[in-house]
């Protein structure tokens, strides 16, 4: 009997005018001991040098035309991809360690989602700990699309998903779609598997940071339309306290 074929990972990268962190991004990928790897970048037609710095990694694959904003990227990036799962890395994100997928596919048995932490760093990449240990959302055990009623509990960018069960973005949700992928993606799951292991740096301040208000209100309908208004009027109370207790704990009050 022939072994099974390793799965090939779509990695895909939305950017726009983000020359700079793109190759940090791009560098992170082409350095993977991992050798299945499909590298997805959706520009959204940059005026930048973007595309000179593209050239210089073969193994990307390039498509730049304009958008209607991050996740009509994030769907255009799904349907140039062809590998068995796909991981979503922004411009500025890298995967934790050059051997990070190997662990994952190589040491970890078959699912649907693999998840994991990823940690936080700076604009200079400067670590600044465990997106599980510096905000109230830790990470659960058994990850359920239930987890997420109290929250994002788990990054998009350690969240590698069986790419024949993940389905577009709902461009209705304009600042938490995101949220609403995870949770659609975990219904459609059989065997989800935590990695126990860093899967990315996340770079704090992205697009929900600079848009609090909008994303919350988002947040909101996304929630309601899952699990409907009273338990979301309950979450979003239960929310509001631990995030208070959080920051009292963290000694910032």
């Amino acid at each position: 009997m022939s072994e099974a074929k390793p799965p090939l990972v779509s990695i895909i990268t939305v950017c726009y005018n983000a020359a700079d962190a793109l190759t940090h991004t791009l560098e992170s990928v082409a350095q993977q001991t991992y050798p299945h790897i499909q590298h997805v970048i959706v520009d959204g037609a940059s005026t930048d040098h973007t595309a000179e710095v593209v050239k210089r990694f073969p193994h990307a694959c390039f498509y730049s035309e304009p958008d209607e904003g991050i996740y009509d990227a994030m769907n255009k990036g799904l349907s140039y991809a062809y590998g068995d799962y796909v991981l979503f890395l922004n411009a500025g994100d890298t995967l934790h360690a050059p051997d990070t997928l190997q662990k994952v596919f190589e040491h970890l048995p078959d699912a649907d989602v693999y998840y994991g932490d990823v940690m936080m760093v700076d604009a200079w990449y400067r670590p600044l700990g465990l997106r599980s240990e510096t905000t109230p959302h830790k990470l659960p055990a058994d990850l359920h699309w239930k987890s997420l009623r109290f929250g994002m509990v788990v990054s998009h960018q350690a969240f590698i998903v069986r790419r024949s069960i993940a389905p577009h973005y709902d461009l209705r949700h304009p600042y938490s779609s995101d949220i609403d992928w995870v949770i659609r993606c975990l219904k459609r799951a059989r065997k989800v598997v935590h990695t126990r292991q860093v899967i990315a740096h996340f770079q704090t301040g992205g697009f929900s940071y600079k848009n609090r208000l909008p994303s919350l209100i988002d947040r909101f309908k996304v929630f309601r339309k899952h699990y409907g208004l009273l338990p979301t009027i309950g979450a979003h109370l239960y929310i509001a306290l631990r995030a208070a207790l959080f920051r009292l704990r963290k000694g910032k009050y």
